[in-house]
């Protein structure tokens, strides 16, 4: 399966355009969150982006909320918007869970904490794809990562789990076991699964 990843848009058109045009020639395509800028540009970033055909699952970042996302995303007929949960695409089982994780010392950033985090991933069947906004602690996230996350990978062993947020780490892979885990940042990656 080929997938393209990205995140942190961060309300870049002319990338979101670049990454739609991109997506043709993928089998899935995973967007991990930021696409506004503390909660402005939500619409117009997705605007080009709902021109994407293929199966395309989101994730909030936290600098837009899951309800925002969810409203936005309406009449993309080819998105689902995933946060504590998952869905199926040929065989292949993806999980997603949105926001900063842990919480962020911005008052506007939708955030959740290390235990509210925990509990929407612990269903998370073994296996799953994840999509995440936030880096796993100690896996290309410059020090600033999620326990829950990290837990999650470890229990679940996806085999690829992405993920964004720490711009820091844009292009950056790391690993945990057999799982493989990329910080996709905005200029798209394409995986193959």
């Amino acid at each position: 399966m080929r997938l393209l990843a990205f995140s942190d848009l961060h309300r870049d058109v002319r990338q979101a355009r670049r990454l739609a045009g991109m997506a043709a020639e993928a089998d899935v395509v995973l967007a991990a969150g930021d696409f506004a800028s503390i909660h402005h540009g939500l619409d117009e970033t997705l605007a080009p982006l709902r021109e994407i055909g293929t199966p395309t699952l989101v994730v909030p970042g936290n600098n837009e909320t899951e309800a925002a996302l969810r409203d936005a995303c309406a009449d993309w007929s080819a998105a689902t918007v995933l946060h504590g949960g998952g869905t199926e695409i040929d065989g292949t089982v993806f999980w997603g869970l949105g926001a900063g994780v842990p919480v962020t010392p911005w008052d506007w950033s939708f955030d959740l904490d290390e235990q509210r985090a925990a509990e929407m991933l612990a269903h998370c069947p073994e296996g799953a794809v994840l999509v995440v906004h936030s880096a796993p602690k100690g896996h290309v996230d410059n020090g600033l990562g999620s326990e829950a996350i990290l837990r999650a990978i470890e229990r679940v062993r996806p085999p690829l789990a992405v993920c964004g947020h720490i711009h820091e780490c844009w292009g950056q892979e790391s690993s945990a076991g057999t799982s493989r885990i990329v910080n996709v940042g905005p200029a798209g990656s394409v995986l193959e699964l």
